[in-house]
């Protein structure tokens, strides 16, 4: 989303005011507790122990502490206000990245909530996959691997076409199921811990390197929450690893299929040229 701006274009006098705060307190820091320190230190190195020249601590680092902010030692000074700016400089800029992830989430999420009617609307396709649930059999009443693995596998097939979406807590006839049974089997039984299982099963299943391509988002329908699993297309083959096997998978219309070794070589040759035609 970049830096917040006003309608002139300018940094939001917030953003602003924060960096400026984040600064001052840097270099206060720098100057009223670093460069103190840092003479006590060299001091003790030279003079040995505090007790020998002064009667006690405190006196001593006051005595430091002033002899910090003389004429003589101005230039020492300003280098410590220096570094103690770079300091806040430093968070400041963390800060505004970690405010503008939480700001493109929540417009994210905003988004998924007025695009999914409309997508469950139109029903699965090569981009779009409805799940019921990812841990849950609905049927025998139990967690299932089996179900976690379709949803990586179908993760993979998005990977290695076009890219698309995994919407989780749809069944196959559109209707909303929610994530409340995926809920219960998890030990966050919230969108967190959901978020982080899919997020596993990415790594494990897939490898750490496909996470880059993964974005997990909800939305509440019909007082039920619904999690849109966006897949970016690869730049590069995506396997599903299950033990010591690899397998491949490509989006085939509105299915996932597993290419055979043969396959694999022509369609990766295809897609993203030679040198990635095996694992």
């Amino acid at each position: 989303m970049g830096t917040r701006t006003s309608v002139n274009g300018l940094p939001e006098p917030r953003l602003l005011l924060r960096t400026a705060f984040a600064l001052a307190i840097g270099s206060m820091l720098g100057v009223f507790l670093l460069h103190p320190a840092t003479m006590a230190v060299y001091w003790l190195e030279f003079h040995g122990n505090v007790g020998h020249a002064w009667n006690g601590a405190w006196e001593f680092i006051a005595n430091r502490t002033l002899a910090s902010f003389t004429v003589e030692m101005a230039p020492m000074t300003m280098l410590f206000a220096a570094l103690g700016a770079l300091v806040g400089g430093v968070y400041a800029a963390l800060d505004a990245r970690f405010q503008r992830s939480e700001r493109m989430l929540t417009y994210l999420e905003r988004e998924v909530a007025r695009e999914l009617p409309a997508l469950i609307r139109s029903g699965e396709d090569g981009q779009v996959e409805f799940k019921s649930t990812a841990r849950w059999d609905l049927r025998s009443h139990k967690v299932s691997r089996a179900l976690s693995d379709v949803v990586a596998s179908t993760i993979a097939g998005f990977a290695n076409s076009a890219g698309g979406s995994i919407l989780i807590g749809v069944d196959d006839d559109a209707e909303i199921v929610g994530l409340s049974f995926d809920y219960e089997t998890l030990r966050r039984k919230d969108r967190d811990g959901f978020a982080q299982f899919v997020m596993t099963l990415v790594s494990e299943r897939l490898g750490g390197d496909s996470c880059r391509l993964v974005h997990v988002l909800f939305a509440e329908l019909d007082g039920h929450d619904v999690c849109r699993v966006v897949v970016e297309p690869a730049d590069a083959p995506v396997y599903f690893h299950d033990g010591t096997q690899s397998r491949f998978f490509v989006r085939t219309g509105n299915a996932t299929r597993a290419l055979d070794a043969r396959e694999v070589i022509q369609y990766a040759l295809s897609r993203w040229g030679p040198g990635h035609g095996s694992q």
